[in-house]
């Protein structure tokens, strides 16, 4: 969007050695076209503001949008600061702008990680994510300990994909997060993402974990997450478990802690 206004604006101050003419002909010109960008972009917040009911108009909508690429920016940024326009419209928004300006609109769309609504935390996490922008990952660990669970899923899954072993600590930490867990038959229970924080931490190579998680493997009330335990002691110690059953593989990581402490 700056780069937008800021040609605009220079080309209005025109140099003053330029004959009157030509200097009354370039100015008519720039207000024509700022003229032209502002129906533009009021043309396209009327389109944001429909609730399109079928995925062929939202399609229609963005291929609009991409084939105006520059010119779409500011209409884009204003969907996305105001309420008065559709969730999924915005969410849009947010992954076109990110489409068009590439890492150069990451400064922008990572203030959306902080946004009061879930829906645009979570627009930018994915948004950044397809840009592969590692710049926030302070950004993407503090959104593990989000309210809402999609909101964490997804900061989760960036700190995967992008590989930021630096905050491998913070997603063991989402094991310790009471929001991760629910009551069922006054117990507390472990909710499925669980499963998630336990192999992104394999996949981070995360070394400091292994005697926890060799612990974990010969321990009964850790059963319902063994298959990932089991994945991510592989990754980790670079050893492939036997082939088996629970108790075969149970066994064999059992055997390793106790080499690994005579170590």
């Amino acid at each position: 969007m700056l780069n937008i206004f800021s040609i605009i604006i220079a080309s209005i101050f025109i140099t003053f050695t330029i004959p009157n003419a030509h200097a009354s002909i370039s100015k008519t010109d720039k207000i024509n076209k700022i003229d032209r960008i502002d129906n533009i972009t009021s043309t396209l917040l009327r389109e944001f503001q429909t609730q399109y009911k079928n995925k062929e108009d939202i399609k229609k909508l963005q291929s609009k949008v991409i084939d105006l690429s520059g010119k779409a920016v500011p209409a884009l940024v204003e969907v996305m600061k105001k309420d008065l326009y559709p969730d999924p419209n915005r969410w849009l928004a947010t992954f076109l702008l990110g489409q068009i300006m590439g890492k150069k609109a990451s400064p922008f769309i990572s203030k959306f990680l902080y946004h009061p609504h879930w829906v645009l935390r979570m627009a930018g996490l994915k948004t950044l994510l397809a840009l592969k922008d590692d710049r926030y990952a302070k950004d993407y660990a503090q959104r593990l300990d989000d309210n809402s669970l999609l909101v964490r899923t997804q900061a989760l899954e960036n700190i995967r994909t992008l590989n930021l072993k630096n905050h491998a600590d913070a997603v063991w930490a989402m094991l310790y997060h009471k929001h991760n867990y629910q009551v069922a038959d006054g117990k507390l229970k472990r909710i499925p993402i669980i499963k998630n924080v336990i192999k992104t931490l394999g996949d981070l190579d995360h070394q400091k974990i292994k005697p926890h998680l060799l612990s974990m493997a010969s321990k009964e009330k850790y059963r319902d997450i063994f298959d990932e335990i089991d994945y991510s002691l592989q990754k980790i110690t670079g050893k492939n478990s036997p082939d088996g059953d629970y108790n075969v593989k149970k066994i064999y990581w059992e055997r390793l802690a106790l080499t690994e402490k005579k170590l």
